[in-house]
Order: structure tokens, then C-alpha cells, then sequence
């Protein structure tokens, strides 16, 4: 099932453009046939769950159709003319990571997003994670007092590559995409870091989310930058 993630930086100036396009972009996404599952979302300042905005950055995460969608194109042309169009016409910066399913568990917004999952076993190249979570009003204070610092801590691990926090709802609907050079390193962080673990337990204990998702991805392909730089260039 071909996944991608887009993430759209614009300059200050067009920032009112960025909102702007976060509501009508439901219109051509709704209606497109290629497209069974999309998320419009903003994201943090910091790469991962974040209190601070980026007003300059936003993201499109979309699923598409096993039979219309070759996973080497790039997916702005797949979300239609007026999107392509628009992102064209105000000079925006843009990074498209292809992505291929391979395991997982969860729901987004009460759906299951992916039903299906790649047979790949003994897959070790470099991983994509996303986890996500709806965050329960009582435990807010719970979550950003133990998740934040952290996350912190996820940029200097080994094996890190990428990450960018993303959500639909600030400080509410909440979720990281993060790129690592293997398996290995991946679950080193997730598993090995006691502090993470811990707070994974805690999740579970007290309850912190009325709904979560986690999912790994195989890396298929990426295009353009951020901030001028490639941010797979080494791993691709």
C-alpha cells in the first residue's frame, strides 16, 4: 500500500497562504480517486512532539491506491492539478518521502488506515516510523511533562537520520515521523533508552491516549529539500 509524506515549507510572507491552503486542500484531496486516506497537518519547530509551531512548514500525509500510484513519481503530481499548481505558483520548498508499509498496529481518526502489510522479514535498511496519538484532556499535563524532554534526546542517537513532528490539532493530536539508518538503531532507542521505555509503560498504565498508531515504513524513494538540503541524501 504506497504511503508518502510531503512537507511544505513556505516563506514568511506567504504564511496566511499556508493556513489558507490547509482548508481548501480538502476539496481536491477528498475527490481524488488515486487517494484512499490523507491527513493535512501542521508541524513543530523542533523535528518531533512539539508545543511550538512552525507556521512556515506544513505536511500531506497521504495513502493511495495500490493499482494508481507508481511509488518513483512524485506524489505532488498524484494530489492533482490545483495543489501542484498552487505549491508552483508560490515558490515553495518541498520533500516527498515514498513509502511502503511493513508493519503496525492502531487507528487514525477511528479508521484502520492500513489493512495490509508488506511480507518483508528480514528487512535492515533504513526505517521510517511514524507513532501518533490522540491525547486524552486530562492527561495533557502527563504527557508533555514526560514525552518533551525525551524526545529531546532523539536527535543525538545513533543511527538517527531525519525526524519532523506533525499533528492536526496542536498540542492534542500529536505524531513523529522519524527516519533511522536500520532496524537496529531503531529499536535501540525505542526499546534500550530507559527513560522511553518507562514512559511508554506509563502510557499504557494511566492511559494517556483515547487512540494511537504505530507504524513502520520501508523507504522507497524521496524528492527536493528543506532548507536546501536533502535531509536522505547520505542514506539514499
Amino acid at each position: 500500500m504506497q504511503t508518502s509524506l510531503t512537507i511544505i515549507r513556505y516563506k514568511s510572507r506567504f504564511i496566511p497562504f499556508a493556513f489558507l491552503s490547509m482548508a481548501i486542500f480538502h476539496v481536491p484531496l477528498f475527490f481524488n480517486k488515486k487517494i484512499s486516506f490523507y491527513k493535512l497537518m501542521g508541524t513543530g519547530k523542533n523535528g518531533t512532539f512539539d508545543k511550538t509551531p512552525d507556521f512556515n512548514q506544513w505536511a500531506i500525509f497521504s495513502v493511495f491506491k495500490e493499482k494508481n500510484f507508481q511509488l518513483e513519481s512524485n506524489p505532488i503530481n498524484a494530489y492533482g492539478y490545483f495543489i501542484k499548481h498552487w505549491l508552483r505558483l508560490f515558490s515553495i520548498e518541498t520533500f516527498s518521502i515514498q513509502l511502503e508499509p511493513i508493519n503496525g498496529h492502531g487507528m487514525w481518526d477511528g479508521k484502520t488506515v492500513f489493512d495490509s502489510f508488506d511480507s518483508t522479514v528480514n528487512y535492515d535498511g533504513p526505517i521510517a516510523t511514524l507513532t501518533r496519538a490522540t491525547i486524552r484532556l486530562s492527561k495533557i499535563s502527563h504527557f508533555w511533562k514526560h514525552v518533551a524532554p525525551i524526545a529531546n534526546k532523539m536527535t543525538s542517537a545513533k543511527g538517527y537520520v531525519f525526524s519532523v513532528g506533525i499533528g492536526e490539532v496542536p498540542w492534542i493530536k500529536q505524531a513523529t515521523f522519524s527516519i533511522w539508518e536500520s532496524v537496529e538503531d531503531m529499536k535501540t532507542f525505542a526499546y534500550s533508552m530507559k527513560e522511553h521505555s518507562e514512559v511508554v509503560k506509563k502510557t499504557r498504565q494511566e492511559k494517556w491516549y483515547s487512540e494511537d498508531m504505530f507504524v513502520r515504513f520501508k523507504i522507497i524513494s524521496s524528492q527536493g529539500k528543506l532548507k536546501g538540503i536533502d535531509p536522505l541524501k547520505r542514506i539514499l
